[in-house]
C-alpha cells in the first residue's frame, strides 16, 4: 500500500522526525529510508535504537500511528494510476487483495475512500506473525483469494515487499518510489502504474517463466 497505492512514505518520515523532536532525538533522512517496506514492529526496534527513543516498541508504533494516521484523515495522497488500477480491475472482477505491514487502523481511512469491495483480501501487518520480507503475508492473501500465489500478481515499490512476495511464490511487477529496487527473482519493472496495461506485464512474466524454465530443462 505505501508507496504503490498510497505515497504515504513522506507522511511516516515527517512523524519520524517529530517523534526525534519531541523526545530529543536524532533522525535522518538515510535512517527513515532504511525502514521503507518494514513490518512496523522492525522499525519501532529500529527507531528505538538509533534515534534513540527510550519507550517500548509498540508505543513508538502507536505513536507513528497517530501521526500518519492523522496526516491520511486529511489527505490521502494517491500514486499516478493506482486508484484508476483498482476500479479497473474491480470493473473486470479480478480479485485484489492489499498486503501491507501498516497495522489495520492506518488502513481503514485509505479503504474508506475506495468503493466496498474493491479488495477481496486485507492483510495488515498486525494480523500476521511474520511481516515482511518473509511470505507470510503474501502466502495468507493468496489462501484468501483461494489462489495459488503463482497465480498472482503483486506490486510492490520496495526490496522487503518484493522479497516477500517472490518468496511466496507470486510474479512481482516493481514500480518504485522513494528507494531503489535491485533486479532479481520473479521480478519486472515499470517507472508508473498510470496507463499501464497490467494484463500485458502479467503475460509477459508468464512467458518469461516459461523461457526460463525450458532453458533450464536443456541445460
Amino acid at each position: 500500500m505505501d508507496g504503490t497505492l498510497v505515497d504515504t512514505e513522506p507522511y511516516w518520515i515527517e512523524t519520524e522526525f517529530a517523534l526525534a523532536e519531541r523526545f530529543g532525538g536524532t533522525w535522518s533522512e538515510a535512517h527513515a529510508l532504511a525502514l521503507v517496506g518494514n513490518d512496523l514492529m522492525v522499525s519501532a526496534r529500529y527507531i528505538r535504537e538509533h534515534m534513540p527513543l527510550d519507550l517500548p516498541p509498540e508505543e513508538i508504533v502507536e505513536l507513528l500511528l497517530d501521526g500518519v494516521v492523522e496526516r491520511v484523515r486529511r489527505s490521502v495522497p494517491w500514486c499516478a494510476g493506482a486508484r484508476e488500477q483498482l476500479l479497473t480491475l474491480a470493473e473486470a472482477g479480478v480479485p485484489c487483495a492489499l498486503v501491507t505491514m501498516s497495522w489495520t487502523r492506518f488502513v481503514e481511512p485509505i479503504l474508506e475512500q475506495l468503493p466496498p469491495g474493491t479488495f477481496s483480501a486485507v492483510v495488515t501487518g498486525d494480523q500476521v506473525t511474520h511481516g515482511k520480507p518473509h511470505p507470510e503475508p503474501y502466502l495468507t492473501a493468496a489462501a484468501q483469494l483461494g489462489l495459488d500465489p503463482a497465480d498472482c500478481l503483486a506490486v510492490e515499490d520496495s526490496t522487503t515487499g518484493a522479497t516477500s512476495a517472490a518468496a511466496a511464490g507470486c510474479e512481482v511487477l516493481v514500480v518504485p518510489n522513494h528507494v531503489e529496487v535491485p533486479p532479481g527473482e520473479r521480478r519486472s519493472f515499470a517507472s508508473t502504474l498510470d496507463g499501464l496495461d497490467l494484463d500485458e506485464v502479467w503475460r509477459a512474466a508468464r512467458a518469461g517463466r516459461r523461457a526460463t524454465a525450458v532453458t533450464a530443462r536443456r541445460s
